[in-house]
């Protein structure tokens, strides 16, 4: 034995001879598209066809087939594709971003960079739909929920829902379904974040719910006003506010209160669940993930246990196996849509999966003292920049506490707040313009000192030596404010946060779990997915992550290309006019598609029109999306094997 193949001698992973293959696998659907021309072949005989084209013609019937090729550019090749990638990226402009609403620069740890986000083993998989081949999975989302719940202080916590202002809205609905409240209002804070307003406006109006948008002490809420409330914790603006007797009005007139709150200050402020809040919603895109432009992100939803089929998305739960061990599962399904249909609680059926596993092991990295040590951080470089920006004739709006946000008048000295916008914009820093010319500044983890002594110079500091002496400082809070409870206990936040114990971690975790880089899973929906490696790796490129959504146009040319390209493409293969991206969801789609069609109905005086017919055999978020854009559903009968009852069909129309 030479300790060494043999020239005609091939390892038993080794592809089949190419010229046996679909092609000289050279170009990119050589390598990505798997059935070889064999396979092919045989999955032809099975079905009875004699090539690709008869089974075409066979399947999609001539009078809705495109008579002309696809207006669409060449395929290019890996290479090819990355290189235009990195011309586009190079369009956009990084900046420091001051801008805040709720996105915020973050340090992915390398360990979790490195071995999750940009690991196939645990981005080729997606919501996990089947427990017994994802305890990997399924516990690194229990940690997530785990670590929600505690910050938040409400024991009950889902797997991650699509986004902040989503997630208000499902709270929304939540309220008017628990609320023993008669009153068709929800009381909104002006000092939500707008992004939030707009999305739960959207969903109000189609079930009938009016929002109030007011401050706080200005709505009678007491006097049976609301059947509830969303409260920022932080405002968007940066001040925190003592909300007690908000939420005890609320109560008393049967109302529940929402705290849409920030993850991160809760290590330092009382949690929504201390002030006698119902539900906790927010956003953990700063424990780790980057901003990519506005997402993709995961947010949260908590509450008490009590409310627990009310909740929305995925929550994970743990029993025993038959061995008596612990085993982690989906619990409480009989709510989702694939079982109540039109009456399920929300028509989202799935979770942030990939991103809630960044959060969540941000948190199991540097534990509850790391995550305190970097809040405290934060506050200390926002009170600096506070203090210099004070002493230099600029005026804070509010004398409310704050956490990272300031809101400052600039001296007149300084021109316009526009102005001063723009020059801090020449010096690379992004910062959030109100129409009432102020100015709103936002710090994260990634700021520094050099940043701060930046910033000052152009308000027109000329010594910034003090501001050194703030990093490490620990600004107290007032005692009604401080948070004197405990949170992240359990042993793992308290056990890897050395890298080589976090990487042995992740990687056991891994080995619980099935994902495309150990098989195929015969299960549709979007549950798998095997992107292209090729495909994956502009997603850390800083160029796309490291943009805040509302950065300035002028910096986002590049993404600008994207988009158009994007839309331009998916028209052509759609036959439509236009394609909106705003979607963040496939049944999220649906909704939009909804309320698209009711809002033509509406335009032509046909209001009435609000029955949707949907097959039995549909996908069970199909009802609950009508139910959700005011609907009627009516169900068409289908037989066995799933296909339409025409004739029930023609019934229920006529």
């Amino acid at each position: 034995m030479t300790g060494k193949l043999a020239a005609n001698e091939l390892p038993k992973h080794t592809l089949p001879d190419p010229a046996k293959q679909l092609g000289p696998y050279h170009t990119f659907a050589d390598r990505h598209i798997g059935p070889s021309n064999d396979d092919i072949a045989a999955m032809l005989e099975a079905v009875g066809c004699e090539s690709l084209e008869a089974l075409i013609d066979d399947t999609v019937p001539a009078d809705i087939r495109l008579e002309r090729p696809l207006r669409l550019p060449e395929p290019a090749g890996e290479r090819e594709a990355l290189e235009e990638l990195r011309r586009i990226a190079a369009r956009n402009r990084v900046c420091r971003s001051l801008i805040g609403m709720g996105y915020h620069d973050c340090i992915t740890p390398p360990v979790i960079l490195r071995n999750i986000l940009e690991n196939p083993g645990w981005y080729t998989q997606y919501t996990p739909y089947q427990a017994e081949i994802a305890q990997g999975r399924l516990e690194a989302l229990l940690n997530f929920q785990t670590m929600v719940a505690d910050l938040t202080g409400l024991p009950l916590a889902n797997a991650s829902l699509l986004d902040e202002a989503t997630a208000a809205a499902e709270a929304m609905t939540m309220c008017r379904r628990i609320s023993k409240s008669k009153s068709d209002v929800f009381f909104v804070a002006a000092d939500c974040h707008p992004q939030t307003i707009a999305v739960l406006s959207t969903r109000a109006r189609p079930l009938g719910i009016e929002l109030h948008i007011a401050e706080p002490g200005t709505f009678d809420i007491d006097n049976g006003g609301a059947f509830g409330a969303l409260l920022q914790y932080p405002t968007s603006d940066g001040r925190i506010c003592d909300y007690s007797d908000t939420i005890e009005k609320a109560h008393a007139a049967g109302g529940l209160v929402v705290m849409a709150a920030d993850l991160l200050a809760l290590t330092l402020i009382k949690p929504p669940g201390e002030w006698g809040a119902d539900i906790a919603v927010g956003s953990a895109q700063r424990f780790g993930v980057p901003l990519g432009a506005g997402g993709p992100h995961p947010a949260f939803i908590a509450t008490h246990e009590k409310h627990a089929r009310q909740v929305p998305g995925r929550i994970v739960g743990v029993s025993k196996d038959a061995g008596g061990d612990p085993a982690y599962r989906l619990a409480v399904q009989t709510r989702e849509q694939h079982i109540r249909r039109d009456r399920a609680t929300s028509n989202i059926c799935t979770a942030q999966v990939l991103l809630a596993i960044m959060a969540g092991m941000y948190a199991v990295y540097h534990g509850p003292k790391g995550l305190r040590r970097i809040a405290q951080r934060v506050r200390a470089m926002t009170w600096a920049l506070a203090e210099a920006l004070a002493s230099l004739d600029c005026r804070r709006i509010g004398r409310n506490s704050f956490f990272d946000t300031i809101r400052i008048k600039p001296s007149a000295r300084l021109g316009t707040a526009r102005e001063v916008a723009a020059r801090l914009a020449q010096d690379g820093f992004n910062v959030r313009e109100f129409e009432d010319e102020t100015l709103g500044l936002t710090l994260d983890e990634t700021t520094t000192i050099e940043d701060i002594d930046r910033i000052a110079k152009v308000f027109g500091a000329r010594d910034t030596s003090r501001t050194s002496q703030f990093e490490q400082a620990d600004v107290p809070l007032p005692d009604w404010l401080e948070r004197d409870s405990d949170y992240l206990t359990h042993d793992v936040f308290n056990s890897f946060h050395a890298e080589h114990e976090m990487l042995r971690y992740i990687t056991r975790l891994q080995s619980r779990d099935l994902s495309l880089t150990t098989s195929m899973i015969p299960l549709g929906s979007c549950t798998m997915k095997l992107n292209a490696v090729s495909e994956m790796l502009p997603v850390t490129w800083p160029e796309f992550a490291d943009i805040h959504p509302y950065a300035p146009a002028d910096q986002m040319a590049g993404y600008a290309e994207l988009f158009e390209q994007l839309e331009r493409w998916l028209a052509e293969m759609t036959g439509f006019a236009a394609v909106s991206l705003q979607p963040n969801a496939g049944a999220q789609g649906e909704f939009a598609g909804l309320l698209a069609v009711r809002a033509y109905h509406e335009s032509r005086g046909e209001a009435s029109r609000d029955v949707c017919l949907i097959p039995v055999s549909a996908h069970g978020t199909n009802p609950a999306s009508a139910v959700m854009a005011g609907c009627r559903v009516v169900t068409v009968t289908c037989d066995k094997h799933g296909n339409v009852d025409v004739s029930d069909l023609r019934g229920k129309v006529d």
